[in-house]
């Protein structure tokens, strides 16, 4: 008899499904640890089928890598959707919550209602009444939170890069708003964006920046 976990696993080792006989929808976010701009999540219900020698936690992938599969997944998922939670809410009610609301919202644009839900991490909020699992690297270990985070660092980089258009001095185009030494010196010497989190710490010594 099968077990209540799936232990199929794909040709590079991801497992399909947590929860088998269901639809199950992974979710993964980007850009928490990002200086500006929003953090964007992802929701991916994939098919029973899907196979994909590539996919992994998009950390582990290349930008050419993550952009193919990007156009993978969206033509063969089931149904996926993104979240997006600005600077300014992520400043209000902090990363960690944002992050879940992000989440919360891609799921609420899944065209198909999911009867489970894997979540890439240690933390989430009930969503409705579906029941939940989070799990700690998740986005290595099955396909659906992979896709997740594949889409959600894609569509976010997507968004820093046409926001580098109108501020090209903080090099977003390059570091998509992630702390790198060229980011801070370009706070130093400019002050911050509007699109900046006045939440965090923009640069090594804080005093020296106005928020005016």
């Amino acid at each position: 008899m099968a077990s209540d976990h799936q232990n199929i696993k794909s040709i590079n080792q991801l497992k399909a499904f947590y929860k088998i006989n269901t639809i199950e929808a992974g979710s993964d976010e980007a850009g928490r640890g990002c200086l500006a701009g929003p953090v964007v999540a992802a929701a991916v219900i994939l098919p029973a089928d899907f196979e994909n020698d590539i996919l992994n936690d998009s950390k582990k992938l290349s930008e050419k890598q993550r952009n193919k599969l990007r156009i993978i997944i969206e033509n063969e998922a089931l149904t996926w959707a993104v979240g997006v939670v600005d600077h300014e809410l992520i400043d209000q009610i902090n990363i960690l919550n944002a992050s879940i609301l992000a989440m919360h919202h891609a799921i609420d644009n899944l065209e198909i209602v999911p009867e489970h839900l894997i979540i890439d991490g240690n933390r989430f909020k009930p969503y409705k009444k579906i029941p939940y699992q989070c799990i700690v690297k998740g986005d290595s270990k099955y396909l659906s939170i992979a896709a997740a985070s594949v889409l959600a660092k894609t569509h976010r980089d997507e968004l820093m890069q046409r926001l580098d258009k109108d501020f090209p001095v903080y090099y977003w185009k390059r570091n998509k708003g992630y702390p790198t030494k060229q980011h801070r010196e370009a706070i130093k010497e400019f002050g911050i964006s509007p699109f900046h989190r006045k939440s965090y710490k923009l640069i090594d010594n804080q005093l020296t920046l106005n928020f005016d």
